[in-house]
């Protein structure tokens, strides 16, 4: 299943190679290969901690409640069967659903920002401190990132042009460490890929967040989280996505989708709002701001979900609700015939309704983010959004047809991005405002 980004990359491109990936995947004590030694230089790359870029807490205005969103949508009606917080295990007691799950994460997210706030006052980006001889490797770290998101984000890339140098190198070392991390189960050595891989991934991801980096790649990554106020929870969580791409290939209900899809790519949201940094004059919540982001990475995936039904039931996988296929009448073995029927329409518009609804949400806090990083964000979110449109233009054919943006339309879409990045944070809403 391919991961989405808050970036647009160029599809079916297999950019393992460009990674030095893999030699040693299922042995030893290394998870990539030698083509990218791990150096004194890399391992001893610090930065000391001070005053952080002026960050103010803002929202979006409305509280992203995404039970509004949930359930099957497939009763008749306008609107989504509302999901409740909290839900019955089998044994009868009460457990807290997926969307409370990922909130918790959202909040932990804001409290730290609130938390950076409180103790220096500001959020500055922390000057390039490192050892001697460091700093020549450091900029060559992040000029390769760059090179990596030009070649497989060219329209994201684009956009992070308008961003400071800073912001710009930090989301770079951001959208490599993903990508890499989605080319673990989704790319050309998936095979060879097992749990105990995965684990090891994930200490070499803590390694580089105590500034330990394995290679020139990671140090990028490593030299961001020293500048930003980026937690690790949610990358942590993206290699949790990763691990029920190996042991999972089915899902009960939206509430199971839902943490599936904030796992690979909700989690890039939270990642990248730190760095992205929110408008001095916005008058929204942190939480709000980041629940936006999140809502955008969810939408993106559950476009990805609808677009790639074909390609992933060719894979034996199947990322559509269980409970939802069965209320509209549709199973398994209608996913792998792959014939486009009135039911299979039926249950196809509500799926986008649903995926529209989340990106709608997610509209409302782009404005809300720094003047110099909405563009790239409007960017993907309406190439990808029209992916639903051109799923409905192919008589919701997603079992042979690929639902695909033409570069014209592209094109068409850049500038409609631009201009909408230049409307400013909203002050009139009351539902904007803090309390």
């Amino acid at each position: 299943m391919s991961v989405a980004f808050l970036w647009i990359v160029t599809p079916s491109v297999e950019i393992s190679n460009s990674f030095g990936f893999f030699d040693s995947v299922r042995d030893g004590n290394r998870l990539l290969d030698s083509s990218m030694p791990v150096s004194r230089d890399w391992g001893s790359i610090r930065a000391k901690k001070s005053r952080k870029q002026k960050w103010n807490p803002c929202s979006l205005g409305t509280d992203l409640k995404y039970s509004s969103v949930g359930g099957s949508g497939l009763e008749g009606g306008s609107n989504f069967p509302v999901l409740s917080s909290m839900v019955a295990n089998p044994a009868g007691e009460m457990a807290i659903s997926s969307e409370q799950k990922v909130y918790n994460v959202v909040l932990k997210q804001a409290a730290l920002v609130k938390k950076q706030l409180r103790s220096s006052g500001d959020l500055d980006v922390n000057p390039d401190i490192v050892l001697p001889g460091t700093l020549s490797l450091l900029s060559e770290a992040y000029d390769r990132c760059g090179e990596v998101c030009a070649e497989y984000a060219k329209t994201f890339y684009l956009g992070t042009l308008l961003m400071t140098p800073e912001r710009r190198r930090a989301i770079w070392a951001i959208y490599v460490w993903c990508r890499r991390t989605d080319e673990l189960v989704d790319g050309p050595n998936a095979s060879h890929i097992t749990p105990t891989a995965l684990d090891r991934w994930e200490a070499r991801l803590e390694d580089l967040f105590q500034g330990r980096p394995f290679d020139m790649l990671d140090a990028a990554l490593s030299d961001t989280v020293t500048k930003f106020p980026v937690d690790i929870q949610p990358f942590k969580d993206m290699v949790e996505g990763m691990r029920m791409d190996l042991k999972k290939s089915r899902y009960k209900s939206f509430d199971e989708l839902y943490l599936y899809c904030y796992y690979v790519a909700g989690t890039v949201g939270l990642m990248s709002v730190p760095v992205m940094g929110i408008a001095p004059e916005s008058q929204a919540t942190t939480e709000s701001v980041y629940n936006a982001a999140l809502a955008l990475g969810i939408a993106n995936q559950l476009t990805n979900i609808l677009r790639d039904v074909g390609e992933d039931a060719g894979r034996g996988r199947i990322y559509l609700p269980q409970d939802e296929l069965a209320q509209a009448g549709l199973s398994d073995d209608d996913i792998f015939a792959g014939k486009v029927t009135d039911k299979w329409r039926n249950f196809m518009k509500n799926q986008i309704k649903r995926a529209r609804m989340f990106f709608d949400e997610a509209e409302k806090g782009v404005t809300e983010l720094s003047a110099a990083s909405r563009w790239p964000v409007w960017a993907s979110l309406l190439l990808y959004r029209q992916i639903l449109d051109e799923i409905e233009a192919n008589d919701y054919n997603n079992f042979t047809r690929r639902a695909y943006v033409s570069k014209a339309k592209k094109l068409l879409a850049l500038p409609i991005a631009y201009a909408s990045s230049l409307i400013p944070p909203s002050r009139t809403s009351s539902l904007l405002t803090k309390a």
